[in-house]
């Protein structure tokens, strides 16, 4: 797929005031709330701006609607159409039905299944075709091409960079005196609008980008000079797994974004058990992106007023479940031990009786006796429990020693 191109110039502050004019009756003035648990564990002043409580569960109907609303007449009787795995279906689509538009929305066959049910709740034809994403691009473009219909693109177009820039007009409203704002980056339309914005009320604030590290495509084009295309992408973060910027949101990201930096998956995972379990906040990886850099320290901000764009909560259900398991894990929590035992009646009891002495619930429980690393005559046990405090393992571990059973523990 080539990069993403537009004639049109980049939007103008005054464009970003238009947007929040004709959004202000349609989106959700979102919450900017000071964490006082990120405040202490980072030394900075946090605030997290929470689009994730935004229709659709992210920002991206702000830039859709004000796009479609600026079509003409004849351009809306044709519909609209988008190729997009996630957050930019359904904000497609709940703007066109809001409009009165037809809405046709391509998706791999890959996308999550309570996705693809959301947007098609929001009102749009889903088309599910092609084994990647470009397939589904590829597909919408020739539909597009058949129909007359209006391809919304998901970040490189004026009106889609002044409607998600209304996010930065929010901020400056309700933390004037803020100092630094992060912002997660995937083709950049949400932060060329919110840089345009704030740049233009507040030179001096810091306007920092933040991409997964198996996504680096603005950084590389920034560094390189011109917008290029990364051969792939990976990344648990899928909001903002995109391989090249377009043009417009290179040409703001060179201009008005002050530095750019990242943060792997297990930085963002780990970011977002922390967002459910202190803030009781539920986002999607891409959505913590920007709260990873300050916790994990990609930047400097000790002692400063911070804004972390939360941008999206559409959490694939899977993901979900494995951020939770590792998140107690890591915090000492949840503990998983293998233990090779005689496969004899009452073996498994006398491990059990361990766990319940020291009050540990009981997770999951695995045998396994079929696999050439485990000697006849024995059984390997894996047991998943769930621990009071993180002292409780230790004592855990000495009663097996004790006993003389061979285990480890397990990651």
């Amino acid at each position: 797929m080539a990069v993403a191109h537009n004639p049109l110039p980049l939007p103008h502050f005054s464009d970003i005031i238009n947007a929040q004019s004709v959004l202000s009756n349609v989106v959700k003035l979102t919450p900017l709330e000071r964490s006082k648990s990120f405040s202490a564990m980072s030394g900075a002043d946090v605030y997290l701006k929470l689009e994730n409580l935004q229709s659709t569960g992210s920002f991206k109907v702000r830039g859709a609607y004000y796009k479609i609303h600026n079509l003409k007449p004849e351009e809306l009787s044709k519909g609209v159409l988008c190729a997009s795995a996630g957050n930019h279906a359904q904000g497609v689509a709940f703007a066109a039905t809001r409009l009165g538009v037809k809405s046709t929305v391509f998706m791999p066959v890959f996308a999550p299944p309570l996705k693809v049910i959301a947007t098609r709740s929001y009102g749009a034809e889903v088309i599910l075709t092609g084994d990647t994403f470009d397939d589904a691009y590829q597909a919408a473009v020739e539909f597009q091409e058949k129909t007359g219909a209006t391809f919304v693109h998901p970040f490189n177009d004026p009106y889609i960079i002044a409607g998600q820039g209304t996010v930065g007009l929010e901020i400056f409203g309700q933390l004037r005196e803020v100092d630094d704002v992060l912002i997660p980056i995937g083709g950049g339309g949400l932060i060329s609008g919110i840089a345009i914005a704030l740049k233009q009320l507040n030179p001096s604030i810091r306007i920092i980008g933040v991409e997964a590290d198996g996504a680096q495509s603005m950084k590389v084009s920034i560094e390189k000079g011109e917008p290029v295309i990364l051969n792939s992408v990976a990344t648990i973060a899928d909001g903002i797994a995109v391989k090249s910027p377009g043009n417009l949101t290179f040409e703001a990201a060179k201009t008005f974004v002050d530095e750019f930096v990242v943060v792997n998956d297990a930085e963002m995972a780990h970011t977002a058990y922390l967002m459910m379990q202190r803030s009781k906040i539920l986002t999607e990886p891409s959505g913590v992106a920007a709260m990873a850099a300050i916790l994990y320290q990609k930047i400097n901000v000790k002692g400063r007023k911070v804004v972390a764009i939360v941008s999206g909560g559409n959490v694939n259900m899977s993901i979900l479940e494995q951020i939770l398991d590792k998140g107690v894990m890591e915090e000492g929590l949840r503990a998983r031990i293998q233990v090779l035992i005689p496969d004899q009646a009452g073996m498994l009891k006398s491990i059990i009786s361990i766990l319940e002495k020291m009050k540990a619930n009981i997770h999951d429980i695995e045998h396994e006796r079929s696999t050439t690393s485990v000697p006849v005559g024995y059984v390997q046990v894996t047991i998943t429990f769930n621990l009071q405090d993180t002292h409780q393992l230790p004592t855990i571990l000495a009663e097996l020693d004790k006993r003389g059973m061979k285990y480890q523990v397990l990651k």
